[in-house]
């Protein structure tokens, strides 16, 4: 079932509508309207809703019939990607491209910018459309990472570093006076502050409070380098450290993914940057989508060595559960995203005993005709070879996603018109419940 949505749905409409024949002379049913869209029945009605296509009843008034001129103009200006039994929403954006399994962001392949720049770079592409730092600092006020500190402190030991961040923007956001300015630079100073601020607040290794704890980290360097120091007890290698710069690049934005579509609802009714970035993280969680890479990350260190791949494996088949970290809606091969960061943690830790798990797990579900490897594995990988603490996995790809969060963001608020779907009901007819109550009252 492919759902369309335009966000100027009566421009749509009119569109649509000049593409009429002066005098229609075709109607047809429900079940040819349908087969020529590639859609379920069911959608046609919300088509209808929406006033992009004309239904009108039968001679018997049993059946609905629908122009076929406008089903045929929708079905060019709509037709489904691929064939799949999820709703789809098909939004204009300029950011970001996923054709013949690559990845772009504004036409620059994402494996090659993940190979040099970082994300303060990949940043400004995806903002401003210029490859290039948007400026420094990429930091919170003193006031604001006071107050995200304080705010994650009060949780309890063992709470994942995705809780912590879901705790810690809502709290740099109320220490922003200036977060409802919606102007473009504004919105940028905003997406560099609450980034900044989510790795600034997380706490060092084995320190609750976090903050001012490890005051240089929060005073110099990158986004990668800094939320290095908050995820690694010890430093990372140069070529790790690489590793993490360049996931973080791959992880920037992938279209209109679950958190992103939600950030750009938020964004469409003209929530805050920080509250954009709260709606996200609020989604990215999900086992279906940044969550999996939690779940792979769980998988991978129940292993405690490479010959434990087939139990670990088995053991999830067994139960009936996903083996997390295979297999992508978008791909229909390899995901390229898991391929370059894969290899770059081979180079980085060769003779690591956690990549020997990693790639032992891999082969089995190869052995077991799974899907290939998607980026949540590739990540669970990163961070159990480098050693991170549990639950990185999801820490980085929150990070890193708010960049496209933003982006996406800034093109809602110039567009400036509330994205609202509408729903197919699938309830009881009107006329049946009026039927029953009549009923109800003649037997009384």
């Amino acid at each position: 079932m492919l759902i369309i949505i335009n966000y100027a749905v009566a421009e749509a409409g009119k569109s649509l509508r000049r593409e009429k024949v002066t005098e229609v002379t075709e109607w047809i049913g429900a079940a040819e309207a349908a087969r020529r869209l590639g859609v379920k029945q069911a959608s046609l009605y919300s088509y209808v809703s929406r006033g992009v296509l004309t239904r009108r009843k039968s001679a018997t008034g049993r059946t609905s019939l629908f122009s076929a001129a406008e089903v045929d103009a929708l079905a060019r200006r709509g037709k489904p990607r691929r064939a799949s039994g999820t709703p789809e929403l098909v939004i204009e954006t300029a950011l970001t491209e996923i054709a013949d399994d690559r990845l772009r962001y504004r036409g620059a392949d994402a494996t090659g910018l993940a190979a040099t720049r970082s994300l303060e770079e990949v940043a400004g592409l995806l903002w401003t459309g210029a490859l290039g730092d948007v400026g420094s600092p990429w930091r919170a006020t003193a006031e604001a990472v006071a107050a995200g500190s304080a705010a994650q402190s009060a949780l309890p030991p063992g709470t994942l570093p995705l809780e912590r961040l879901q705790v810690i923007v809502p709290a740099l956001a109320a220490a922003d006076p200036l977060r409802l300015h919606l102007d473009p630079p504004a919105v940028i100073a905003a997406g560099k502050a609450v980034i900044g601020g989510m790795v600034d607040c997380l706490p060092a290794v084995g320190d609750p409070v976090g903050g001012d704890i490890v005051p240089e980290a929060r005073e110099a360097g990158t986004v990668a380098e800094r939320l290095a120091a908050r995820l690694c007890d010890r430093a990372p290698s140069p070529a790790m450290a690489g590793a993490l710069r360049a996931a973080l690049v791959l992880l920037a934005d992938h279209e209109l993914a679950a958190s992103t579509l939600a950030a750009r609802v938020a964004a469409s009714v003209r929530a805050d940057p920080y509250a954009v970035v709260a709606t996200g993280l609020g989604a990215v969680g999900g086992s279906l989508h940044g969550g999996a890479s939690l779940g792979a990350e769980v998988m991978l260190r129940a292993a405690a060595a490479s010959t434990d791949a087939a139990k670990v494996v088995g053991d999830l088949l067994r139960r009936g559960e996903r083996v997390p970290g295979f297999g992508h809606f978008v791909y229909q091969g390899s995901d390229p995203r898991c391929v370059l960061l894969l290899d770059l943690v081979r180079g980085a830790a060769p003779r690591s005993r956690r990549l020997a798990v990693a790639d032992a797990v891999a082969a089995e579900a190869a052995r077991r005709a799974l899907p290939a490897p998607n980026i949540d594995f590739a990540l669970a990988a990163l961070t159990t070879t480098a050693d991170m603490i549990p639950g990185a996995s999801e820490a980085v790809f929150a990070v890193a996603r708010s960049v496209g969060w933003i982006a996406h963001a800034i093109e809602e608020y110039n567009r400036d018109v509330p994205i609202r779907p509408r729903g197919v009901y699938t309830g009881p007819a009107a006329q049946a419940q009026a039927g029953a109550q009549a009923e109800a009252q003649v037997t009384e």
